[in-house]
């Protein structure tokens, strides 16, 4: 009697090990495969002006990027608008904090690569407008062909009369540099007289006058968001009838060339342009590599706001 209890016993346990192993051989391949979480990183956005209000469409794309990806974006901006020693120090200390990466849109580029070359603690950068020596990418419009193409628009309205390039790049803001150059090319190749004059993109919007006065021009080009709105500002406080082409897509420079102020704009999605620097920021700081290729733009009139390709790039929703 004994001996048969013992053996029931084994025999009971044996099945409960038999059980045991197929459910564990069940439930361990799952646990195993289960994703994990990917860890939230930390992003910091440094632009080059004192508010952010030219960049409310970029930051929606960069805001969604951030909701998809698992990244917290912190945005910085600077007391002086273009103070390239203030965002050199503002990214140091967010590398030497901790940032998982940054994108900043330069005020120098040269003072930049000059941080990342110097500094102890790097993290992936990922620059828009202009590139950066030691960046992981860059997200910019190719300048040559925008300062082409802008220039192209003035020609198919020019009659006579000297145009004026208003350079606001301070002589290190490679990407408004190497706009202006084109345009310039294209137009002294037209036969168009032109005059440079560098400025602070603040100074426009009361010292327009003044510069078209000097260099007795008729016709203005700028190569920035900032420079195109403060001139098309001072067009209108000095009621001027100058044409002005520019560049930028935010609400304030739309109005003004829905409303005549601003003749021509060169223009992308800048909702597109925030949400692949924060996508690229993202997966260089996960160890992914991703290719940058240049946004692509266009020339618009203000009879062309409203075809719906444009109205989808002007003016997005972010889900």
């Amino acid at each position: 009697m004994k001996k048969k209890r013992k053996n029931d016993f084994i025999q009971l346990a044996v099945l409960v090990l038999l059980g045991l192993s197929v459910i564990l051989s069940i439930i361990l391949p799952q646990v195993t495969r289960q994703p994990k979480e990917p860890q939230i990183l930390s992003v910091s956005i440094l632009i080059r002006d004192t508010d952010s209000s030219l960049w409310t469409n970029t930051r929606l794309g960069m805001d969604q990027a951030a909701d998809e990806l698992g990244a917290e974006l912190r945005f910085l901006t600077l007391t002086t608008p273009d103070d390239a020693a203030e965002q050199g120090e503002l990214l140091r200390r967010e590398m030497e904090n901790g940032a998982d990466a940054a994108v900043i849109v330069p005020a120098d580029p040269d003072a930049i690569a000059s941080v990342l070359s110097s500094s102890a603690e790097v993290c992936p950068i990922v620059s828009m407008e202009s590139p950066v020596e030691g960046a992981s990418g860059t997200i910019f419009a190719d300048p040559v062909q925008l300062g082409t193409e802008l220039a192209q628009a003035l020609l198919a309205d020019w009659t006579s009369g000297r145009v004026l390039l208003l350079d606001s790049g301070g002589g290190v803001n490679h990407s408004i540099t190497a706009r202006l150059e084109a345009a310039r090319s294209v137009l002294e190749d037209a036969g168009v007289p032109v005059a440079e004059r560098a400025c602070q993109s603040a100074g426009l919007s009361t010292g327009l006058r003044s510069l078209l006065a000097e260099t007795g021009s008729q016709w203005v080009m700028a190569f920035d968001a900032p420079a195109t709105l403060r001139a098309a500002e001072g067009k209108e406080l000095e009621q001027l009838s100058v044409p002005l082409y520019g560049v930028g897509s935010p609400v304030e420079i739309i109005t003004r060339l829905e409303q005549g102020t601003i003749s021509a704009v060169a223009t992308w999605s800048d909702y597109a342009a925030g949400y692949l620097a924060v996508e690229h920021a993202v997966s260089a700081a996960r160890g992914k590599d991703r290719a940058t290729a240049p946004l692509s733009f266009s020339i618009l009139r203000g009879e062309d706001i409203y075809e719906p390709n444009n109205q989808k790039m002007l003016f997005p929703v972010a889900s």
